[in-house]
């Protein structure tokens, strides 16, 4: 009788729970665990709702205990893995999804939540290997295919996570987190209003969702749309107060509208909610807040650039009317030998100075922080060795090690040029050659600009080039690029150890 009762109460409460009525199915679940400890569908689905309520300690359990009665459920061990993930127990996250599919190698949902924690891992290339073959077993799986455009963003694969997200649309028209998805690639392949258009379908979606408002924010702050990138900005944090990246860049939709007192708050609020101090201390710095922070952090270079890196020569030549190549290789023409120099290229980018340098060099090195711009540099057959590495650190066990040093538009991310004036002097032989360019500054040796680039003086950087022990063979001044259909002053200088 009481096995009978059990019975069909689990049979209401799985059908309550199907419906979408949680708190009535989880009152029957905990009526047949009175009626039998050890019935594992209650326990297992009792913690599946704990989940879906957002208690994920109470999930892990609750499926723990389900997996003490019966070990040899898969879903269950998938289940767990999915609250795990929410806990962010990452490994153990992956070890359950990995124990759900010893148990049913072909469990499609285990695979695609198997890759969820690889990427959380940071273990992409793995995590992309786990969503094909999800998709190998169910095509169309628009979770894995969303998944799967994901973690190929990640991989700076726009152009595949625009074609993954779209696969998971086609199948799944009404789906919030693959509008975003497809509105991210876009963002990053400069289709700003489409991007703008695919956020706004995810909020349509999911009307209360601050990371799809942030994400508009940002591609409409690209369009120029200052005040329309502030409003959805403002949208973000009315649903989530505490969204550090929103205030971080409502500041930045603030600095760009000239509302300097309200850009200085903005920041802070990103300060107290967890933003990176270093970060927002340039973020200060930017709108004459502060100290002027010695450098731009690495990780907000290497993430511009590497967002950039796919169409960063288009915009330099043809946007921003970019001839600091062809400067600094005018000013080396008449001091370097026809073609046995050992060269570096620091911050050599997409290498737009490799076919300039080339021709001056036995060898030609060149580092960066961003290795998608690397990858571009790599397409040019011009170099002989490129890393992905810090300048300074890159240069530190390279005595004597080159002829010619270039750094072309690099030292706008670098104030405190001293360290890189002493590492490229060390590196340099006898007779060695210094090219570089930098923004022309006023006043104070080196300045953060609001574009969040650094503009030193021409005075500053002769009394350095002295007291590292170089020589300065000439200087030119030029237009280093365009900003709003402006030129921004900039210097070029050649120095000799």
């Amino acid at each position: 009788m009481t096995d009978t009762l059990a019975a069909s109460l689990l049979q209401q409460a799985v059908e309550l729970h199907q419906q979408g009525r949680l708190e009535p199915a989880q009152a029957l679940y905990r009526q047949v665990l009175a009626l039998n400890p050890q019935q594992f569908d209650a326990q297992h689905l009792l913690g599946v709702i704990a989940r879906q309520q957002g208690d994920a300690v109470t999930a892990i359990d609750l499926i723990s205990r389900a997996i003490a009665i019966d070990s040899a459920q898969a879903n269950a061990h998938c289940n767990l893995g999915v609250a795990l993930l929410d806990a962010g127990r990452i490994e153990d996250a992956l070890a359950s999804h990995e124990r759900a599919l010893t148990l049913n190698p072909a469990y499609t949902i285990a695979w695609s939540n198997r890759g969820n924690a690889l990427r959380r891992l940071g273990r992409l290339d793995e995590a992309l290997l786990s969503y094909q073959r999800a998709l190998e077993l169910q095509p169309q799986y628009a979770e894995a295919h969303c998944n799967r455009a994901i973690v190929l963003q990640d991989l700076n694969r726009y152009l595949d996570a625009l074609g993954a997200a779209e696969a998971a649309l086609n199948i799944k028209d009404r789906y919030a987190d693959a509008w975003l998805a497809r509105g991210r690639a876009l963002h990053c392949l400069r289709y700003l209003p489409e991007a703008v258009e695919s956020f706004d379908r995810a909020i349509h979606l999911r009307p209360d969702w601050a990371e799809a408002y942030s994400a508009q924010g940002a591609s409409l702050h690209k369009l120029g749309e200052f005040a329309a990138s502030l409003d959805s900005y403002d949208q973000a944090l009315k649903h989530q107060p505490d969204y550090a990246l929103a205030h971080y860049h409502r500041g930045n939709a603030l600095r760009s509208l000239g509302r300097r007192e309200e850009a200085v708050a903005a920041y802070r609020a990103a300060l107290a909610h967890g933003d990176d101090p270093e970060t927002i201390a340039f973020a200060l710095a930017s709108v004459g807040e502060g100290t002027t922070p010695p450098a731009l952090p690495n990780d907000y270079v290497r993430s511009l650039f590497d967002q950039y890196a796919n169409h960063f020569d288009q915009h330099l030549t043809e946007v921003l009317g970019y001839q600091t190549p062809a400067v600094l290789d005018a000013l080396l023409r008449h001091v370097a030998p026809a073609s046995e120099l050992n060269t570096v290229d620091l911050g050599c980018g997409t290498g737009l100075c490799g076919p300039y340098l080339r021709a001056y060099s036995r060898r030609l090195d060149g580092v960066d922080l961003s290795q998608p711009m690397l990858d571009k540099a790599a397409q040019r057959q011009l170099y002989d060795e490129l890393a992905c590495a810090d300048l300074l650190d890159y240069l530190d066990d390279r005595n004597a090690a080159y002829d010619l040093a270039v750094a072309a538009d690099v030292f706008v991310y670098i104030g405190d040029l001293a360290p890189v004036f002493r590492a490229v002097h060390t590196a340099l032989r006898p007779g060695g050659r210094f090219c570089f360019s930098v923004e022309a500054g006023d006043d104070a040796d080196y300045v953060l600009r609001p574009s969040n680039r650094y503009a030193h003086t021409l005075e500053y950087l002769q009394r350095l080039a002295a007291d590292t022990g170089f020589t300065v063979l000439a200087s030119q001044a030029l237009a280093a690029r365009e900003e709003n259909g402006a030129p921004i002053a900039a210097h070029a200088l050649l120095l000799c150890k």
